[in-house]
């Protein structure tokens, strides 16, 4: 029997260990894509309790809780954090195959010396061991960061901020990790959802200017991707509930931007209209800058009416869309190659049955010098397991070019998420480690070595120019 978490979790044989151990354990971490706060890496936050820093904004932790009929108050309420880590650790003995289960324990291992099982009955011991260390002076954000060897992190951020913690932590000589903004402009491009006008004027004043028509929104939007460009960002990032391909004149948009400006219901048709002229300007200036496109796509977003009401937005109430909409991205994607517009992009589908079709897709677009310039992304939020990154990496195998892949991302808003990336390079090694046992590949530990290097840091670094 082999030991819970061991040495060699989920490498399967000797040649998965050996990968793992040599060329994946100790690669660097490029985080290309997270939620974690500029602020707090600023600040060089210290969290008084694990509480804190395991339920204090982690919705797939509070799905579970809910799921196993907790208490609001222990979740996202006033009780205290004992209590409601107490809650939790009774919570996660009922999740045996879920990710949580794992990314919980490597957190507890890696980070706190923990060897054990989080439990009911050992949820207080636990509890105090775990601030005992965050009280350690290394044990702020960017002692947690340093200690797992990240390289880069890129944070998510709107058009409106004003991207003050970046400054000062680009200036700070004392701190290693590059920390780049990406772009997230969603609000500007979800026409057909509440607050929308009002979020243009907030957008129009960062720039002094009153926008009235998708001219002034084109040219402010313009001069904060400069901005952002001052602090060397690389990548933007778009979550879309679905890819929109509704082609329109310039005019037809500005009569639909002038409709929303004015407080008029949008339909579905004139939203996609705007949206894909949204799509089609921020990929032209993506491909002028040499940035890198991420389009996130497929949730079912605030699927309970009454807790949205309650919680708002990014709560734990979001789900997965089985509509698809590869015929859309396929001629977007289309469009911008047509017109010399289609930057790097990456591509991560939330419904994994939309894998191989992505996969495919991104082979309809090849440049000279560039491995797959359109990628399948990394298994994605509910993909974000096991079996769903093993799907996501067989997918990408078999219809595209692995070793192109360029690996793995946190997707989390908590900094002791990292652990996540030992648990792709983990599944990653073990995947490669069957296919040799199993005489699928030759037995040959540099050449593969050599790939799952790649995969777990260098791919990203070229990919992204960091």
């Amino acid at each position: 029997m082999k030991k819970f978490l061991g040495e060699d979790f989920l490498l399967p044989n000797e040649t998965a260990q050996i990968l793992f151990d040599n060329y994946a354990k100790d690669a660097p971490i490029y985080d290309f894509h997270c939620h974690i706060s500029p602020r707090e890496i600023c600040e060089d936050r210290h969290y008084s309790t694990i509480t804190e820093v395991w339920l204090g904004g982690d919705h797939y932790k509070w799905r579970l809780m809910r799921a196993c009929g907790v208490d609001e108050k222990f979740i996202t309420g006033n009780a205290g954090d004992r209590e409601k880590f107490r809650s939790w650790a009774e919570c996660l003995s009922r999740a045996p195959g879920n990710p949580l289960y794992h990314w919980s324990h490597l957190e507890l291992k890696r980070y706190f010396g923990f060897d054990g099982v989080l439990s009911a009955e050992t949820a207080d011991e636990v509890f105090d061991l775990c601030n005992k260390r965050l009280a350690d002076p290394d044990m702020g954000v960017r002692g947690i960061i340093a200690r797992s060897n990240v390289k880069v992190i890129c944070t998510t951020d709107d058009p409106i901020d004003s991207l003050d913690h970046h400054f000062v932590i680009a200036a700070d000589e004392n701190f290693s990790t590059a920390v780049y903004p990406t772009w997230r402009p969603d609000k500007s491009v979800n026409i057909d959802k509440g607050g929308f006008a009002e979020y243009i004027a907030v957008l129009g004043d960062t720039e002094d200017t009153t926008i009235n028509s998708t001219e002034d929104l084109f040219s402010v939007l313009t001069a904060r991707m400069d901005h952002f460009a001052t602090l060397g960002c690389r990548a933007a990032d778009h979550g879309l509930d679905y890819v929109p391909y509704v082609p329109a004149t310039s005019d037809e948009v500005d009569r639909i931007f002038a409709d929303a400006l004015a407080g008029k219901p949008i339909s579905k048709t004139d939203a996609d209209k705007y949206k894909t002229a949204l799509l089609v300007f921020f990929a032209a200036e993506y491909h002028r800058r040499g940035w890198v496109m991420q389009l996130h796509y497929g949730a079912i977003r605030n699927a309970n009416p009454v807790m949205f009401r309650a919680l708002g937005p990014d709560s734990g109430f979001d789900s997965i869309s089985t509509d698809t909409c590869i015929n859309e991205l396929a001629k977007l994607l289309g469009q911008l190659e047509k017109d010399g517009h289609l930057p790097g992009t990456i591509i991560y589908p939330l419904n994994g049955a939309d894998n191989a079709a992505v996969a495919a897709l991104c082979g309809c677009f090849p440049e000279t010098g560039k491995r797959t310039r359109v990628q399948l992304g990394s298994a994605w939020w509910f993909c974000d397991t096991r079996s769903g990154m093993e799907t996501q990496l067989t997918s990408l195998a078999e219809l595209n070019a692995l070793g192109n892949f360029v690996g793995m991302l946190t997707d989390s808003r908590s900094f002791l998420s990292y652990t996540r990336h030992e648990y792709f390079r983990r599944i990653l090694c073990g995947l490669i480690g069957r296919w040799v046992e199993n005489g699928e590949l030759p037995n040959d530990i540099p050449l593969l070595g050599g790939l799952i290097r790649d995969i777990s840091c260098n791919n990203a670094e070229r990919f992204f120019g960091f």
